[in-house]
């Protein structure tokens, strides 16, 4: 029996050249760009996750998810953000959400950059070339499957 759920799930949004010189704006705009985060979320904990986990790669550190509750706290604090979806069960889910896109890696209940590589880097190599391509390769069987 063939079941109608997907193997994985990406989004892409394209949106206007980077301009904003405030750094949370701009991985905002990486975790919409990628499906992170949807447009007009409230809930918008993955962006300081992340931003806390690209501030770990200069000296590469692994995290726990308790660290990286702690240091998403602070972050958030220091921008007079509200503390909401700090709850360690919501930062699980959006690591998860990271690790998914092959974004992040956790050995040993410690979480890091893939490879404690560049985010651009990551993408290329992760998602563009591993998961878009697989992807689209696929959807080119659906299609020829249904043309014959």
């Amino acid at each position: 029996m063939v079941k109608d759920e997907p193997l994985n799930e990406i989004t892409l949004r394209r949106y206007e050249k980077p301009y904003q010189t405030d750094k949370r704006e701009l991985v905002k705009k990486v975790c919409l760009s990628l499906g992170l985060l949807q447009p007009g979320d409230s809930r918008d904990v993955v962006i300081d996750i992340l931003s806390v986990l690209i501030e770990a790669r200069k000296n590469k550190e692994k995290l726990s998810s308790d660290n990286i509750k702690e240091r998403v706290e602070n972050f958030r604090k220091g921008k007079n953000l509200e503390l909401k979806g700090v709850a360690e069960s919501n930062i699980r889910r959006q690591l998860k959400k990271l690790r998914d896109l092959m974004i992040i890696d956790k050995k040993e209940n410690l979480y890091n950059l893939t490879e404690f590589e560049s985010l651009s880097s990551i993408f290329e190599n992760k998602i563009e070339k591993f998961l878009v391509s697989q992807t689209s390769e696929r959807i080119k069987e659906y299609l020829k499957a249904v043309e014959q």
